[in-house]
C-alpha cells in the first residue's frame, strides 16, 4: 500500500457552501441542484469506512489520521484486528476495503474457479495487489479506497478525479451506448450514465481480465459488468449502491451499499505513487 500524506493542501472555504453562524459546513442541509434540476454531486468524497467521521463541518482532512493509515487510524474508529502485511492494522467487523463481501450475509458467490483464485492470492499475502505496485485500481476498490476521490460533473461528462494513483474516470452523459466485445479492455473500463430521478444510474463494461474488487483479491473478469446507483440525499453524504455481473466469478449478481462522506474546505493532493519507491522489490509471498 502506497502512503497517503494529509493535510498538504491548505483549507480553502468551498464556494456556496450551506454554513452554520460559526462558519462550519451544514453537512445535513439538502443537496445542491445543477441548472437541469439534478443533484450535483461535485465534491471531495471520502469513503465512511475507514473510521470514525470528522467534527461536523471540520475543514481539511482529520487532523488525527496518520500518514498511510488505511484504516483503524482515525479517532472513534473500530478497534484493530491483526495487522495485514504491507497494509497496517485491519479494522474488527465488516472492512469493504479488505473484503467487498463482508456487509453480505453469506459473502460473494463465487464460482469454483474465482474462489481458488482468491484462496491463492491470500495465500501470497496479496503482494500481487495493483494498488502495491503502483497500478491503477479496480473501481471498486476505488470506491473503498482510503485517499479521497473529487466528482467533477457537467451536463454531458462526469469526470472523477482519484488521489490514488492520480486515476481519471469518464462517465460518459451524452446518450452514446456501451461499446461491444471487440472493445479494448481499459483498466478503468468503459461508463455511461443516465438519470433515474434524483439517482445517476452508470452502467460500465469493457474490464481487464485482472481487475480486483478489494485487497483480498475478490476478481472481476472481462466477461463482468457493474451497475452503480449514485445517490446525494444530503450535502455531506453520498451513497453508491453496486451491482455485479460476472459469469466468470459469480454465480449469480450481487449488490452491495458503498457510503461516502464530503470532506469540505479542501482539495486532493499530488500522488505520485512510483516516484522513489523502494517497496515493490520487497513484497513476497508467505
Amino acid at each position: 500500500m502506497c502512503p497517503s500524506v494529509f493535510a498538504q493542501w491548505p483549507d480553502y472555504p468551498t464556494p456556496g457552501a450551506p454554513r452554520t453562524p460559526d462558519g462550519k459546513v451544514k453537512m445535513d442541509a439538502p443537496p445542491p441542484r445543477t441548472p437541469e434540476g439534478k443533484p450535483d454531486l461535485s465534491g471531495i468524497w471520502e469513503f465512511k469506512n475507514m473510521g470514525g467521521p470528522p467534527a461536523p463541518g471540520a475543514a481539511g482532512r482529520p487532523a488525527d489520521a496518520p500518514a498511510g493509515a488505511p484504516a483503524g487510524g482515525r479517532a472513534g474508529a473500530p478497534p484493530e484486528g491483526p495487522s495485514i502485511p504491507g497494509l497496517g492494522p485491519r479494522p474488527r467487523g465488516p472492512s469493504q476495503f479488505f473484503n467487498i463481501g463482508s456487509t453480505l450475509k453469506d459473502g460473494l458467490p463465487f464460482t469454483p474457479w474465482a474462489a481458488e483464485l482468491r484462496k491463492q492470492r491470500a495465500a501470497e499475502n496479496n503482494k500481487d495487489n495493483p494498488d502495491a505496485h503502483c497500478l491503477p485500481l479496480g473501481l471498486m476498490q476505488l470506491h473503498t479506497h482510503p485517499q479521497p476521490r473529487k466528482i467533477i460533473q457537467a451536463k454531458n461528462v462526469i469526470v472523477i478525479l482519484y488521489e490514488a494513483q492520480a486515476g481519471v474516470r469518464q462517465i460518459f452523459m451524452d446518450g452514446r451506448s456501451l461499446p461491444g466485445k471487440d472493445a479494448l479492455p481499459w483498466w478503468y473500463a468503459y461508463s455511461i450514465g443516465r438519470w433515474d430521478g434524483d439517482t445517476l444510474v452508470v452502467e460500465t463494461n469493457g474490464f481487464r481480465d485482472d481487475t480486483w474488487l478489494d485487497v483480498e483479491g475478490s476478481p472481476l473478469t472481462n466477461t463482468g459488468k457493474m451497475t452503480e446507483r449514485f445517490r446525494r440525499p444530503t450535502y455531506g453524504s453520498l451513497e453508491i449502491e453496486v451491482t455485479v455481473e460476472d459469469p466468470k466469478a459469480y454465480t449469480k449478481p450481487w449488490t452491495v451499499k458503498i457510503d461516502q462522506r464530503l470532506l469540505p474546505d479542501t482539495d486532493l493532493i499530488e500522488f505520485i505513487c512510483q516516484e522513489n519507491d523502494k517497496a515493490g522489490p520487497h513484497l513476497v509471498g508467505k
